[in-house]
Formats: C-alpha cells, sequence, structure tokens
C-alpha cells in the first residue's frame, strides 16, 4: 500500500539524487538486505516521519520505508511520530497527537505530546524499533533527543535498536558551546556542542560508548551505514527535515540564527525564507524589508505578525556558522548605559537553546563573537578527542 508523502524537493537536490549510483551517497535506509537480516520474525515500530523514504526511489517513485518494509513482508506493528508530525506538515513547538496512518492503518503514536518516550506499554509487543529520520547537525533539532529517549525506552525494555544513518548537512565542523547538565532539556539533551560534526548513527554509537543514556543503560544497538561519504562530502538533503527548514541556505545558517527565537528579532518565519533572512519592527539598520504573516502548516502564529521588519537578507551569505548575526542584533538592543534593553524575550529559553547561561552573559557584557568563542575552543578539543572512536566516516 503506498502512503502519500507530503514532501518539498529541491531542483538541486533531485539533481544530486539522479546522479549515477556509482558517485552518490547511499542511505543507510537503501540497504534493504541488511535491514530485513536484523527483523526477520521481528515485531517492528518505526520512528520515521516524512524524510524516511527510500532515496534511490526519490525522483520517479517516492516511497516511504514503512511502504517498502511491509511490500517486504515485514511485521510493522506500529510507528512514532516526533516533532512536526508523521508527515512533517506541523509547525515547530506544536502539539502532536496520536493517530492512525490512513494509508497503513498503523497505529501513529506522538513523541511530541503527552509522552517524549516511547512508555513501556507503547514497547510491549515491540522486539525492534527503527529509527530512519533526517537530521541537521544541530543540537537543538529535537531529533537528536527523540533518538536519545527512544534508545533509553529500548534498553529499559530489551528492545533493539536500528539506526538507518544518514548524513548530516553541518558534518564537516564542531561549533558553539558545550552543553551544562544543568540546562538540560528537550531542545538540548545530547552534552554535545551546538554543531556537533555527526551524524545521527555516530551520536547513538557515542551515546551508549560514553554512558549518555539514563542510569548509563546501553542500548542493544545496530547502525546501518552510509556508503560514499565523508564527514567533508557536500550534501544537499533532497526533503525539506521540517517546514521552517526549506532550503539547503536556511539549514546552512540555522544553528546559527536559531538563537534569535528566543529575542525580539525575527528570523523570518511567517515567510517564504524563514532562517534566511533577520530583521524587526522599527528598526532603522539594514536595506531588506519583510512581514511575517501566518502560514499554515509552519507558521501559525510567527513573531510580529502582519507588522513590517527592517533588517538583513543572508539568502546569498556564503557561511555555515557565524556568531556576528546574534552579536551584531544584540547590539542594536544596547542602552546608553551599556545594558541590553528589550532583546531577550525569554532568558530561560535562550539558555536552553545555548545549553549554558555563558553565551547569554557573554552577549549582555558586550563581548564581540570572536571573545565569545574563545571561551569554548578547549571544550571543543575536547570532545572532538572524544567522539573520535565512534566516528563512522573519514573526516
Amino acid at each position: 500500500m503506498r502512503t502519500t508523502i507530503a514532501i518539498l524537493i529541491s531542483l538541486t537536490s533531485l539533481l544530486a539524487c539522479s546522479q549515477s549510483e556509482g558517485s552518490r551517497v547511499i542511505l543507510g535506509n537503501e540497504k534493504m538486505e541488511e535491514i530485513l537480516q536484523q527483523v526477520d520474525g521481528k515485531r517492528v515500530a518505526v520512528v520515521g516521519n516524512h524524510t524516511s523514504v527510500i532515496q534511490a526511489d526519490l525522483v520517479e517513485n517516492p516511497t516511504h520505508l514503512i511502504d517498502t518494509l511491509i511490500s517486504r513482508g515485514v511485521n510493522i506493528v506500529k510507528a512514532f511520530a516526533p516533532e512536526h508530525g508523521f508527515r512533517g506538515n506541523k509547525a515547530n513547538g506544536a502539539q502532536i497527537v496520536d493517530g492512525v496512518d490512513t494509508a497503513t492503518g498503523l497505529h501513529i503514536y506522538s513523541l511530541h505530546g503527552k509522552h517524549r518516550k516511547p512508555s513501556d506499554e507503547h514497547l510491549e509487543d515491540v522486539d525492534v524499533v527503527i529509527f530512519d529520520i533526517q537530521d541537521v547537525g544541530a543540537r537543538f533539532y529535537t531529533y537528536l533527543s527523540t533518538l536519545l529517549l527512544v534508545m533509553e525506552a529500548a534498553a529499559e525494555n530489551d528492545v533493539n535498536v536500528i539506526v538507518l544513518d544518514r548524513p548530516t548537512p553541518h558534518a564537516h565542523q564542531v561549533q558553539g558551546p558545550m552543553l551544562n547538565p544543568n540546562f538540560s532539556s528537550f531542545v538540548g539533551l545530547a552534552p554535545v556542542p551546538v554543531v556537533h560534526g555527526m551524524t545521527l548513527g555516530e551520536i547513538a554509537l557515542m551515546a551508549n560508548g560514553e554512558g549518555w543514556l539514563e542510569g548509563g543503560l546501553k542500548a542493544n544497538l545496530v547502525v546501518i551505514n552510509c556508503e560514499g561519504y565523508t564527514h567533508s562530502t557536500k550534501y544537499s538533503l533532497p526533503i525539506a527535515p521540517s517546514p521552517n527548514l526549506p532550503s539547503d541556505q536556511s539549514i546552512a545558517l540555522y544553528p546559527s540564527l536559531c538563537f534569535l527565537e528566543p529575542t525580539a528579532v525575527s528570523i523570518g518565519r511567517g515567510t517564504p525564507t524563514p532562517f534566511e533572512i533577520v530583521g524587526f519592527p522599527g528598526n532603522t539598520q539594514g536595506e531588506f524589508e519583510f512581514t511575517p504573516v501566518p502560514t499554515p502548516g509552519a507558521s501559525p502564529n510567527p513573531k510580529h505578525k502582519n507588522q513590517l521588519c527592517r533588517g538583513d537578507n543572508l539568502s546569498n551569505t556564503q557561511t555555515t556558522w557565524d556568531l556576528k548575526f546574534l552579536v551584531g542584533y544584540a547590539n542594536m538592543f544596547r542602552n546608553d548605559q551599556g545594558n541590553l534593553e528589550g532583546f531577550f524575550t525569554s532568558t530561560s529559553f535562550f539558555d536552553k537553546l545555548a545549553g549554558t547561561d555563558k553565551l547569554r552573559l557573554s552577549l549582555e557584557e558586550g563581548l564581540s563573537a570572536k571573545e565569545i568563542e574563545a571561551g569554548w575552543v578547549d571544550d571543543i578539543n575536547e570532545f572532538k578527542i572524544a567522539r573520535t572512536p565512534y566516528l563512522l566516516y573519514p573526516l
């Protein structure tokens, strides 16, 4: 039975996916024979969303992983949906409710509502959980937290976990502050820098090896890795991973601009180019203007709704990490006494995104981007050493 797939596919990504078999990256979910060996005779649950599509079929015949597994005789007993929902059409933070997949009749249990972690009841009729979701490589992108909670629940219930690995668009770099456990939350659960430079398969291995799961539990884990991939491989996501990351540029800027979410500055939610533009009403600097409007499925109630914002268009900026946007816009709110006035709309949420209060305190102190980044160099170097045994792909 074929599942209807509501996805955004860019022309460049389609062209990339249509390259010869030998020149493109092979995703973990394409290695079907390996998957079938792991699930033969098992009761299987799938943690997936709209990106859980077999890449080889993407251009001509988009096929959801669940459909392929069912067609191959795999006993799929249920599915779990992360943030943005099973079809990926829910706005960030939206409550996801349990339901039924109309195409397959499978029960879908939300991991972004009443439960963030599968319950014992959810897993009592499951032998194996398959995790197949496209990540973007930022700690606060919640699919990483979902993975860790799924692994933890599986370990508690003697259920196997299979991670079908995928490239991440930020695998070439490690940037940002490390998570301070005192600021742990669903937008910051893994003790890694904001940009960790790892695939979810590598992260899963590190979580097991470093004892990140509650009580030092270890999941019975199998990672089915990619082929033809290195950390320096430039990979254009063929499917938008969530409604407000519709382009390669938005994904590239996301780790840097997400810090502006709990501030008075808009990052373009409610426009066609979220995470590519920045600004706020009354701004006297910048030459770019935009007006956020309600956008169903992406931003139903955007910041500064129906208000003219002025700022910057970063659509052509050649960068994947830069604190100057955060520092520069913060300084626009500095009063005559040198204090930030009206910039932060939620200091607690800002600290959760940063995984520490040091970034906010540095902004309030007026430190430059260079001075701020110098404060986490040692932590990043230590993390790079610690992650080395778990890397599956060359740097």
